[in-house]
Formats: C-alpha cells, sequence, structure tokens
C-alpha cells in the first residue's frame, strides 16, 4: 500500500515533469512552445514557396489548399484527443470511405439526401463504436484493433460498389461543397470546420473532460484511482473520431461528385503525421489542438508547393512519411539534448525554487533528468 507520506514512483515523476516544466515565465513557455514552432514553420514554408514556385502565391492556390486538407483537418480534431490518451485510431481513412459509399448507395436507391447523410454519420457512430468496445471492453490494443478495421471498413465499402461509382449528386449539395464563402477565397466547408474546432478546443483545453484525457495519457492507473471513467472517455472519444471521419467522408463525396470504395486511400497517415507533427506526442499525455491545425496546414502546403513543382504523387508520400519520423523521433531527441544540458549545469539546469545541486521536493534527482520519450514511457 502507498503511503501517504513518501508518494509512489509515478507519483514524484509526475511532480518532476510539472516542477521542470513550469520553471521558465509563461510568455517563454508560449513563445517558445511546439505549436509556436509549427506556425513559424508553415509562415517560412508559405514564404518561401509564394518565392520559388511558380503561381503558389495566387489567391486559388489558398483555396484548392484548404479545400484539400479540409477532410484532414476535420479528423484530426478528435485523433488529437485519441493519441493524447496514449490510443490510435488508424481506420478513419477507412471509416471515411464506408460512409462515402453508405451515402452514395442511399442516395441512388432513392432516399432523400439528407436523410442518406444523416444514414452515412450513424455508419460514423457504429464504426467508433465498434473500434471503441474492442479495446475498452474487451481490452485489445487500439493499434491492433484499427489496423484490422482499416481493412474491414474498407473492404465493405469496395464491397458495396465494387468498381462502380455513384456520381450524380444535387448541384446545390456539390456547389456548396466548392464553393466560398460571398466574394472571399476561403471555402465554405471551413466554417463548420471552424465551429468543430472551437467545441475541441474547448472541450479538450478548458474542461474537466479535457483534464481528464490528458490524466489518461499521462498515467492510465492514476487517472482510474482519482475516478476518471477511463473506458468510458475511451469509448465515447472514439465514437467522435468515426462521427467526424464519416462528415468527412459526406464532403470528400460531395466535394470530388463521387462515392468510390477507394476514396481517402492513404489519408490516415496524412492525419496522423500532421497530429504528431502539431505536437502531440506518440506516448499520450502531451500536445495541443492549435499546433495540430498549424500541421495539417504545414503538410498541405508541402503537398501543395510540390504538385506546382510538378513532383509525383510518391514523392509528396515520401515527404509526408518523413515527417512522421521526424515528428516522432524529434521529442525524444529533444528531451535528450536537454537532459544532457542540464547535466552540463547548463542553462535550466535548476529550477527557479530550488537551490543549485538539488531537485524538486520529494522528487529523486535521477528522475528530473529523465528524457522526455523515456520519461512518457515510464509514465504509461
Amino acid at each position: 500500500m502507498t503511503s501517504l507520506i513518501h508518494p509512489s514512483d509515478s507519483e514524484t515523476k509526475q511532480v518532476a515533469r510539472t516542477y521542470r516544466d513550469h520553471q521558465r515565465p509563461l510568455w517563454q513557455r508560449i513563445l517558445f512552445s511546439r505549436d509556436v514552432a509549427v506556425w513559424a514553420a508553415l509562415v517560412v514554408v508559405y514564404l518561401y514557396a509564394s518565392a520559388t514556385v511558380p503561381f503558389f502565391d495566387r489567391p486559388i492556390t489558398i483555396t484548392y489548399l484548404l479545400l484539400d486538407v479540409a477532410p484532414i483537418l476535420l479528423i484530426a480534431l478528435p485523433m488529437t484527443l485519441v493519441i493524447i490518451t496514449g490510443e490510435i485510431d488508424l481506420s478513419v481513412a477507412s471509416t471515411v470511405a464506408l460512409a462515402s459509399v453508405s451515402f452514395g448507395v442511399l442516395y441512388d436507391k432513392g432516399t432523400p439526401i439528407l436523410v442518406a447523410a444523416l444514414a452515412a454519420l450513424l455508419v460514423g457512430v457504429v464504426c467508433g463504436a465498434f473500434n471503441g468496445f474492442l479495446v475498452t471492453t474487451v481490452g485489445l490494443p487500439s493499434l491492433a484493433v484499427t489496423i484490422g478495421t482499416l481493412a474491414l471498413y474498407r473492404g465493405i465499402a469496395v464491397g458495396l460498389l465494387g468498381t462502380t461509382a455513384v456520381t450524380d449528386f444535387p448541384d446545390t449539395w456539390t456547389d456548396w461543397a466548392r464553393g466560398r464563402i460571398g466574394e472571399s477565397d476561403i471555402p465554405s466547408i471551413m466554417i463548420p470546420f471552424a465551429v468543430l474546432a472551437i467545441l475541441f478546443i474547448v472541450l479538450l483545453h478548458f474542461t474537466a473532460f479535457g483534464r481528464g484525457v490528458y490524466a489518461i495519457g499521462l498515467n492510465e492507473g492514476a487517472a482510474r484511482f482519482s475516478g476518471i471513467r477511463v473506458e468510458r472517455t475511451k469509448l465515447l472519444l472514439f465514437v467522435l473520431t468515426g462521427v467526424v471521419s464519416a462528415l468527412a467522408g459526406i464532403y470528400y463525396t460531395l466535394r470530388y461528385g463521387s462515392a468510390r470504395g477507394d476514396n481517402a486511400n492513404g489519408m490516415e497517415l496524412q492525419v496522423i503525421a500532421a497530429v504528431l507533427l502539431g505536437g502531440v506526442s506518440i506516448f499520450g499525455g502531451r500536445g495541443a489542438l492549435p499546433g495540430v491545425i498549424a500541421g495539417v496546414l504545414l503538410i498541405g502546403a508541402i503537398g501543395s508547393a510540390l504538385r506546382l513543382a510538378d513532383q509525383t504523387a510518391d514523392v509528396i508520400n515520401i515527404v509526408t512519411g518523413l515527417l512522421l519520423v521526424v515528428s516522432v523521433v524529434g521529442s525524444s531527441v529533444l528531451g535528450w539534448v536537454s537532459s544532457k544540458r542540464r547535466r552540463r549545469g547548463g542553462p535550466g539546469a535548476q529550477s527557479s525554487a530550488t537551490s543549485p545541486g538539488t531537485s524538486a521536493p520529494g522528487v529523486p534527482q535521477s528522475d528530473t533528468d529523465t528524457p522526455v520519450g523515456e520519461r512518457e514511457r515510464e509514465d504509461r
């Protein structure tokens, strides 16, 4: 039984993380955060591409860039929360395809388009709930589960339509999916995205539910002991991921005017790469939505610039894969460098609240020197 006076190992590690992370002033923590770094990288890429890539700085390029990344932006919102809890959902692109096919088939059979859209959203709810059930109730790892459902949902989507496609959608709906807000260059799809982004930002960063999401990712056992309903929270997040993926599937269908079983093929790689590039830790417990939005736009800008530079889709996939690897490795490398600096007595070696050569009260010195990646693996 853990003593009420002496903290457990996991508690001391959590104290160490919080103590060190808040040793700098607030403005420094914001200015030198991962979120700001990703937004800065986005500005640099945009300026460089505008100066070197033909037609990149045209307003129409920005319009099509936002149209292209809109489904990724949508799916990245709930995916961020899922990964912060330490789980992952690789089936999102297949859910997009299954929702797209369901929407198209129902409409082609004479179902009113609004009813078909609602049915497609319900398909997303079922897909997400099935993933969540296998993870939270059966106790299977989310990586294995969603690899399986990735193939399952894609197979059902392809099986429903085969090699055919549904393309006869009302012009009113397709025009909206491709349209802009008034006379601006901003696509209309950015309106529902902005609404969802605000809701998810408030949910994650300003509510008790959001604090529970971070707590689960940091230490699931401690979160459960403190009264957080871990299984219910994860199940809800998988359902949210499924329904938002279905919404992206409806948009994808209307934007391209085609419901096909191979829609959004490979999109899960772009979503996960953007989330991790935006500062979310693959080990859980860290990340913020503003950085994720910047990560999506950064990957979209790089892809758009490469296409305008006449690069093939293979090159774009290679760059996306490299960004994914850099995102996973980067935080661990930075943590290792920071640890070396502290051991050598460099800047930030001691907390402003402790004297040189001492650690935080009740925290072993070895815990404060643990690299970021290793510390997160230990906490989990």
